[in-house]
């Protein structure tokens, strides 16, 4: 269902709303609902309102699981994890994929989608040997897939119904600098 627009809005005027949760009862009688698929070129127009997603898998599969052999599980309070680093990476890890950021984004770009992602994994102690790496994959799939550029329009966050914050872009844009820094997985670097 997530794939449509509500009157010009990614899943319609309520905020932190997906479209399945919009229901007649938040409009006037007799208002005119303007319903319309997302456009951008990284989600082609399967039919009707349904747009093809899958773009959003192929980001995280670029770089969005951890290979790092851990044995067997560990002790839950042998790897202490700050509370602020938790709360930061959950409130990343609460993105659903629905696309809304893509769609309101005036350069069609995916982010916020990918540094949730990205943040989600960075910030736990299981997600740093790959930390770097992993953004420079998935930025570069991002950028294969025809997303196109953040240029900080704030849209994105406006419309997220799981409410993810511009920051996640800024971390995600941190650890690419520092992978291009370190030359690690960046192109012409190790």
């Amino acid at each position: 269902m997530c794939g449509c627009m509500v009157n010009g809005v990614a899943h319609g005027p309520l905020p932190g709303t997906t479209l399945c949760q919009l229901h007649m009862r938040h409009f006037k009688d007799g208002d005119e609902l303007y319903l319309e698929p997302w456009r951008a070129e990284a989600f082609p127009v399967v039919k009707d309102l349904v747009v093809d997603r899958r773009a959003f898998d192929r980001i995280i599969a670029a770089g969005g699981f951890i290979s790092v052999s851990t044995g067997s599980a560990p002790d839950g309070n042998a790897i202490l994890v700050p509370k602020e680093d938790s709360d930061l990476s959950m409130d990343a890890a609460a993105c659903i994929g629905c696309g809304a950021c893509v769609a309101m984004c005036p350069n069609a770009s995916a982010a916020l989608f990918t540094g949730a992602k990205i943040s989600h994994l960075g910030l736990l102690p299981q997600g740093q040997p790959e930390r770097q790496q992993r953004a420079v994959a998935m930025a570069a799939q991002a950028l294969a897939e025809g997303f196109g550029s953040c240029t900080n329009i704030g849209e994105c966050d406006a419309v997220c119904p799981k409410e993810i914050k511009l920051e996640v872009i800024a971390r995600m844009n941190r650890d690419f600098i520092q992978a291009a820094w370190a030359g690690r997985g960046v192109p012409g670097g190790e």
